[in-house]
């Protein structure tokens, strides 16, 4: 499996210095953060563009996918939500990444509505990703916070360019077992984020093995059923200003989790 971490731990760092937290520290890739706080977000122009695909290129960093804050079951028209997917689909097109991580958003809506908004929406994003070579992947998160929720909207889908991404905190916060999750989301899977807190009250990022999440679990489950895809760690830094600054955990970030491969071969 391959290894990243997310911008979210590092907010508003420069590309440069990105880039050099995950050469320094043995990463194969970044996910970006999609949003104008950030270096990179679907306002770049060509040229910036073309510029941010150089640097990660010349740094032999893998731009793994771009986060971003569509939610394609939330209540509304469809047009604005879908605009917004294109725009990523096609930052990420430009940039070389393969995905692109979108929201459910469905709170407060009747399952059944927001599965079906999210399935309308999905699918005609999906066929819109696939001219670009792109995957548009819909995270374990909110109304849909389990493997179970995720795949009432991606079956009715039933298209390649459509997907899912595992966020363990969000699965194990719905009460599912990794086991679970993966059989539910395997036929569908882009990639897993990781992450560690000290429980369902505190959800505060700490240090990857420091806190309850199961991280052991979910590495062996996908070691065990061949899985080999990427492994990001996601550090929501950007949400809680008192956790301890990402750059110094990396190091000990990226030894944990070879060793949990290691432990799961």
């Amino acid at each position: 499996m391959k290894l990243a971490f997310s911008t979210l731990g590092v907010p508003g760092l420069p590309l440069s210095d990105v880039l050099r937290l995950a050469t320094e520290h043995g990463y194969h890739g970044v996910e970006l953060r999609a949003h104008p706080e950030e270096p990179v977000h679907p306002g770049l122009t060509p040229g910036e563009r073309d510029a941010v695909a150089a640097e990660f290129k010349a740094a032999g960093v893998e731009v793994l996918g771009l986060a971003g804050y569509a939610r394609v079951a939330a209540p509304g028209a469809d047009e604005p939500v879908l605009a917004e997917v294109r725009a990523l689909l096609d930052l990420a097109r430009d940039l070389g990444a393969p995905y692109v991580r979108v929201f459910p958003g469905g709170d407060g809506r009747s399952p059944e509505e927001a599965d079906a908004t999210a399935a309308r929406r999905l699918g005609t994003a999906a066929e819109y990703a696939a001219g670009l070579g792109v995957r548009v992947l819909l995270e374990t998160h909110d109304s849909h916070r389990t493997g179970a929720d995720v795949i009432r909207v991606l079956g009715p889908v039933g298209h390649r360019q459509a997907g899912a991404l595992w966020d363990v905190m969000h699965t194990w916060l719905g009460g599912e077992q990794p086991s679970e999750t993966y059989a539910a989301l395997a036929p569908h899977l882009g990639y897993v984020q990781v992450k560690d807190i000290a429980s369902a009250d505190d959800t505060a990022p700490l240090p990857l093995g420091a806190g309850v999440l199961p991280l052991a679990e979910c590495v062996e489950v996908l070691s065990r059923h061949g899985w080999d895809g990427w492994l990001c760690w996601e550090y929501e830094k950007r949400w809680y200003e008192s956790a301890a600054p990402l750059p110094g955990l990396l190091r000990a970030g990226r030894e944990h989790l070879a060793r949990l491969l290691n432990d799961s071969a």
